[in-house]
């Protein structure tokens, strides 16, 4: 299991949300690429970067803080974030993305998001499925659609779908644990796709308890910034993996 820790980028510092809430922001880094490079250091080899401003905004805004992290650091960096167009792909590939993340769109243009997925390939093109009572939101969690996140796979698996991040808004930034049964219950609908946990990792006995059960990887972000779980605790994870 990929153990992916998270960075959300806002003016260009890690922040993070809880449940998803702009009103609901806490600053824990001045420097997120000081933060990548702990990362690095203890053996992570891929980060989930999601630029909360370019989200709002409709496009990126913080392109320059993945080209400096990705110049410092040999982490591969899954990006998201106001990802609406092909400039804006092409400008998070080009500032150093190894995969770009796609939500919005995907519900918004679906035919932009399978052009995609046929013309970079689904190895580097990642569905991301923010959910609130089991209906994707969008627009940087600010708008809900009437799609499950069943339906909205359903739309891509014929279009070679393989990665899918699925946030539980309501789990995200409570450190309270996630939903397992939602992810086991995706993973199990989809064998062909590799579901990613993400909201709601708490501690380390949450990470060994997907591991458990199967999950492919787990997005861990507050409870890194909160002390919960150790740099220290990643290390020992990823040496003993």
């Amino acid at each position: 299991m990929e153990l992916i820790p998270a960075i959300d980028l806002i003016e260009g510092k890690c922040v993070r949300l809880t449940q998803g809430d702009y009103a609901q922001t806490k600053i824990y880094n001045e420097n997120p690429v000081e933060m990548a490079k702990r990362y690095a250091d203890c053996g992570i080899r891929r980060m989930h970067i999601v630029d909360l401003d370019g989200a709002k905004a409709k496009a990126p805004c913080n392109l320059h803080v993945l080209e400096r992290i990705a110049s410092a650091t040999n982490i591969d960096i899954e990006w998201g974030g106001g990802i609406k167009d092909d400039n804006a792909l092409k400008q998070a590939l080009e500032a150093g993305a190894k995969y770009v993340i796609c939500g919005s769109v995907a519900v918004d243009n679906r035919e932009m998001f399978a052009h995609w997925l046929t013309k970079y390939g689904s190895g580097r093109i990642i569905l991301g499925a923010d959910i609130r009572d089991n209906k994707v939101a969008t627009h940087g969690w600010l708008k809900e659609s009437n799609l499950t996140v069943e339906e909205l796979v359903e739309c891509f698996i014929t279009h070679g779908l393989s990665q899918l991040i699925c946030t539980d808004i309501t789990k995200d930034g409570m450190l309270k644990g996630p939903d397992f049964k939602l992810y086991t219950q995706l993973q199990e609908r989809f064998p062909m796709v590799d579901v990613t946990l993400s909201g709601g990792i708490s501690s380390m006995s949450d990470i060994e308890k997907a591991a458990e059960l199967g999950i492919r990887a787990v997005i861990i972000g507050k409870a890194i910034y909160e002390g919960r779980i150790t740099l220290k605790n990643l290390e020992q994870w990823l040496l003993n993996a």
